[in-house]
């Protein structure tokens, strides 16, 4: 029996006896709606082992149907890419997503799945709009020149769903580039998979090393001519006939050049700030973790609770003291996570829907590569104005673990805040103009600092930014809010546990007395280095539960300006928040967490130290 790179049932669970389907498409054709017709709704959302890069799995009648990360080609230029070459590469059948009005893009991996030797269907999706942009197309003609069913669809409205699932058993091999038999012929005597040996043969460096094979200098030479045979092979089943371009095609060029898409760009980001730092963080938390989980749920279940525990024992405080694991967990889970992961990911599935997120990626790509990471970052470093909490979960966007890395230092140091900024220009406006623009300066030379100093000594290089560019189109609501609801429900089954750990690590530093123990550690720092008074200590210990509660604890101090400007540079780059903390540690692990609390002392305190020199 041909041998694959690895066993996959040591990542994914299959069921013996059931055969995997699995759905491979580039970003942006569409898969998650297939995934919901075909199955009624996601059943298993988990994290593909060593990354962060989500797997849908799901039953179809007798068989497993899984989903994969959008990819241009398989192989393992990032994560993404990776993931998705390990389950196609272990793929019973392949149900391809082609977009119809980008075939000429899309065909290429379907060329390579055939070459893989892997039985397939296509469902050529988007058939409407293909239809609405002048373009006809031989779907007759295009099956038999790719030697496979395909199925035209128009997956949002349902049309084409019921002719897939009958084809589905009906996926052939389909014509294979004929000039690749010979030379996969002398890998495959070595007992491995056509589709492994395909992969040798265009130098995959993991496949080959999983075989004790020397990766082959082949992939120019097979993607030019795979590229010439797809090219080929739209040019006799498509015909476009309608040569006025739309508003929409319009739009979407002026996304992406500088002079008109830079004002798009900021406008965007403006709305997707205010919507999520302002109107979820501010307005709706308000009222979900102040009114209704603080107010109502916080007096209901301490009322409850101490009616048979007593309040002052430990058990008391365990269950409903001010962190306690029914009393700050939830409170912090509910009202203040739950709204904005909601909101986050209805704005991102908007974004993606409607096509804008390529582009916004696009253009600030050049910018943010100094600091090892590409266009993408440009999403949680905006929402961190609005939440570092939210902003850490979308780190999840990026390319590669380092680049996740970097942005997760650069969140959990740097950027602060809505509910911090706002009590920070509270503090710096009345000490005039001169000391917002050292804030400022001193806040962003350490953020270009440290995201370069991160890119120079961590191994490796970021990713490209490899990115398609679809066409530019009105979000489908249900198809909104199905991603919106999978991902929140998802995401808060993984964070629940954390919270209700660190309601229990909490309460046991609180009762030991850690909590003061670590605040005199802190006080000849706070005195000798940052030459501020000994009660700002306070504020650094507050700003652990809430960043905003750290600053505003220095309310009312008798303060130089001078003191002020250190104290609020100081506690802008202090640890995160126990729930940044927490989700952190989700994201990243416990050693990278770790590293990443640590550093943020150390920073903040030096840079504050540094300040304070300078300035004094």
């Amino acid at each position: 029996m041909p041998r694959h790179c690895h066993d996959l049932s040591e990542t994914i669970e299959i069921p013996a006896g059931k055969r995997s389907l699995v759905l491979v498409g580039n970003p942006n054709v569409g898969k998650s709606v297939f995934f919901n017709e075909l199955t009624g709704r996601y059943v298993d959302v988990s994290n593909f082992p060593g990354t962060t890069v989500e797997i849908h799995k799901a039953a179809y009648g007798e068989d497993i149907l899984m989903d994969t990360p959008g990819v241009y080609g398989v192989s393992s230029f990032n994560d993404e890419e990776r993931v998705a070459r390990d389950i196609i590469l272990h793929a019973d059948t392949v149900i391809n997503i082609v977009d119809a009005l980008h075939m000429e893009r899309d065909l290429f991996l379907t060329q390579q799945i055939i070459d893989m030797g892997i039985p397939t269907v296509v469902a050529l999706n988007m058939m409407d709009e293909a239809e609405e942009s002048g373009i006809t197309i031989d779907v007759e003609k295009l099956s038999k020149l790719l030697g496979v069913p395909v199925i035209p669809t128009v997956a949002v409205t349902k049309k084409g769903i019921a002719e897939l699932k009958g084809a589905i058993t009906k996926a052939s091999l389909g014509n294979a580039d004929p000039r690749l038999e010979e030379e996969l012929k002398k890998i495959s005597m070595d007992g491995i998979s056509r589709a492994d040996a395909l992969l040798v043969l265009e130098g995959d460096e993991e496949v080959a090393r999983c075989h004790d094979l020397v990766p082959q200098p082949l992939r120019e030479e097979i993607y030019l001519r795979r590229r010439l045979r797809v090219n080929d092979i739209v040019e006799q089943v498509a015909t476009d006939v309608n040569v006025n371009k739309k508003w929409n095609k319009k739009l979407g060029q002026w996304t992406v050049r500088p002079l008109t898409g830079i004002p798009i760009l900021f406008a965007a980001l403006y709305a997707m700030y205010w919507f999520i730092g302002v109107f979820i963080a501010q307005t709706v938390v308000e009222i979900t973790e102040e009114v209704i989980m603080d107010g109502l749920y916080g007096g209901f279940i301490t009322s409850f609770i101490f009616r048979f525990v007593n309040e002052e024992s430990f058990l008391g405080e365990l269950l409903a003291g001010e962190f306690g694991m029914l009393t700050m967990a939830p409170i912090y889970l509910l009202g203040l996570l739950l709204p904005l992961v909601i909101g986050f990911y209805l704005a991102l599935s908007v974004m993606e829907d409607s096509g804008y997120l390529p582009r916004l990626a696009t253009l600030v790509d050049r910018m943010l590569t100094g600091l090892g990471l590409n266009g993408r970052a440009v999403i949680p470093i905006i929402l961190g104005f609005g939440c570092v909490t939210m902003a850490t979960i979308t780190t999840r966007l990026l390319g590669s673990k380092r680049e996740r890395f970097i942005a997760t230092v650069l969140l959990g140091v740097t950027i602060p805040c809505s509910a911090q900024i706002g009590v920070i220009v509270g503090l710096i406006a009345p000490l005039g103009f001169k000391y917002f623009i050292i804030y400022f300066l001193t806040i962003f030379i350490t953020f270009v600092a440290i995201g370069t100093l991160l890119n120079r000594v961590l191994s490796g290089e970021s990713t490209h930014l490899l990115i398609d560019l679809p066409p530019l189109r009105l979000p489908r609501i249900k198809n909104v809010f199905a991603k919106t609801y999978t991902k929140s429900l998802a995401f808060m089954r993984e964070a629940a546990p954390l919270f209700v750990l660190a309601a229990v690590v909490i309460t046991l530093l609180q009762v030991s007395g850690a909590l003061s123990w670590l605040q005199d550690v802190i006080s000849p720092l706070t005195v000798g280095w940052l030459r501020l008074p000994r009660e700002t200590t306070t504020a650094f210990i507050m700003g652990i539960m809430r960043r905003d509660f750290g600053a505003a604890g220095m309310y009312g101090m008798a303060l130089t300006p001078a003191q002020t400007l250190i104290g609020l540079v100081t506690i802008t780059l202090f640890v995160p928040c126990i729930a940044t903390i927490m989700i952190i540690v989700k994201e990243r692990g416990w050693k990278e967490g770790s590293y990443i609390w640590v550093g943020s002392i150390v920073t903040a305190f030096l840079v504050g130290g540094i300040l304070a020199r300078i300035i004094s």
